[in-house]
Parts: C-alpha cells; sequence; structure tokens
C-alpha cells in the first residue's frame, strides 16, 4: 500500500509546477507533510545519533541559527521525499539544459544519480533541518557541495509562520546580467514545500536562453522559533 506522503507526491500537478520554475524560478508544492509528519521532523532534532554533523551558523558568518545534517540511511519520510520528488525534477533539470545548449545528464532516479556524486567521493548525505530562534537569520548562499550537483531543491516549513514564530521569510535573490538583482520574499505554511533553483536558471533572451544566477536566505526571526527541513538531492564531498 503506498504512503499517504506518496498519494499525496502522486497528486502533484507537475505541469504546472514546472510552467512555475520556468516563469518565475521556482514553485511552491501544496502541504506534503501533516502537522504530525512536522512534529515527528522536528522531534528528531535532539537525536544526535541521526546526525553527521552540526553546523554553528554565527562560527562561519553563515548567519545567526544552527542547523544539523541527517546521517545515512535518512529517516523513511526523508528518503521517500527525496526519491518521490527527484524524478520529475531530473525532467525539468534536464530541458533547462538543453535550453542552454548542453546534453540532457540527470538519470531517471535518484539511485542513479547519486552514484554519479559518488564517483566524485560525494558521498555525505545532505538533506537537513535547520532551527532558528529570534533574531536569527541566513545569509544569501547556494548549496553546491562537490563537482557534482542537482540543480534544483526544496525546503519544508514545519513550524507555522505568525503561531510559532513571527519574521523569517524565505528570500530568494535572483542575478540579471548588466541589471539590478531581482528579490523575491515567499512565505510558506507548515507543511508547504518550496522548489528553487540550487544555482542558476535559463531565462529567454533576444539572442536565446541565458543563465540567471540565484542565492538563497532568511529574513530575521523577531519571535519564535523556526524549523525547516532541506531536500539536497546532491551527495556532498
Amino acid at each position: 500500500m503506498p504512503s499517504q506522503l506518496a498519494e499525496s507526491m502522486g497528486k502533484l500537478d507537475w505541469s504546472t509546477l514546472q510552467q512555475s520554475l520556468d516563469r518565475i524560478g521556482y514553485a511552491k508544492l501544496p502541504p506534503l507533510l501533516s502537522t504530525i509528519d512536522c512534529r515527528e521532523i522536528i522531534g528528531t532534532y535532539d537525536s544526535q545519533e541521526q546526525f553527521r554533523s552540526t553546523i554553528n551558523m554565527a562560527r562561519y558568518r553563515f548567519g545567526i541559527g544552527e542547523y544539523k545534517y541527517y546521517d545515512a540511511p535518512l529517516p523513511s519520510l526523508l528518503q521517500e521525499l527525496r526519491e518521490g520528488l527527484y524524478p520529475e525534477l531530473a525532467k525539468t533539470a534536464n530541458r533547462w539544459l538543453e535550453q542552454l545548449r548542453r546534453e540532457a545528464e540527470y538519470p531517471a532516479t535518484l539511485t542513479e544519480f547519486l552514484h554519479a556524486c559518488h564517483e566524485e567521493k560525494q558521498t555525505r548525505s545532505t538533506p537537513l533541518i535547520l532551527k532558528y530562534e529570534a533574531g536569527g537569520y541566513n545569509c544569501l548562499h547556494q548549496d553546491i557541495y562537490g563537482k557534482v550537483f542537482f540543480p534544483f531543491q526544496v525546503v519544508f516549513a514545519l513550524s507555522q509562520q505568525g503561531e510559532d514564530y513571527n519574521g523569517g521569510e524565505f528570500l530568494l535573490v535572483e542575478q540579471r546580467p548588466r541589471a539590478q538583482s531581482q528579490g523575491h520574499v515567499i512565505n510558506l505554511e507548515q507543511g508547504e514545500g518550496l522548489i528553487f533553483p540550487t544555482h542558476y536558471r535559463p531565462v529567454l533572451g533576444t539572442r536565446g536562453y541565458y543563465k540567471n544566477t540565484l542565492r538563497h536566505g532568511i529574513s530575521i526571526i523577531t519571535s519564535g522559533t523556526r524549523y525547516s527541513l532541506g531536500i539536497i538531492f546532491h551527495d556532498a564531498k
């Protein structure tokens, strides 16, 4: 029997999601995670044996907050998200490569893609949980951990804005050649997800497609505690 999560992912309207990615560079997912799912994921935060690494963001001047990378094997729900979302995103990734006059290079399954990562000695798992308290934030950045990287990642809101915390909007900034950068401020309800580019996206210009570079971050949390889940598809070196 397929799980409730698998059924929800199976009902996603990928045509509309891909149109959104092409048009504005990101796409919101409906609430794939239930309130119980969110609480269970948050509950793993203090279970240190489930993580391979803990990062104090202030130490590295990444911002103010903390995040933890899950160790392999991943919790079943995270593995299901990673495997379930990858195939359709791989189709979009290959289409974007073709628009940029490059050959398709992303295989149909996550297992095949991770094999390519491991051949480049990228073997450390990358899905992570992030925690911010009042005054916390995340500087604009990209999550690229080696030569092989997947051009999309997904973040899920585990906490409810306006109830568990205030502030803490998701920021996506797009650098446009010979023009001012464009910023997006995106709010997610608990359980909702956001697909966004890891590095760049193709944009159609007068001479064909060109690359716009993107970075993402989190604005300052003004009160409460904010948890989120990051699904990154490539492994790290």
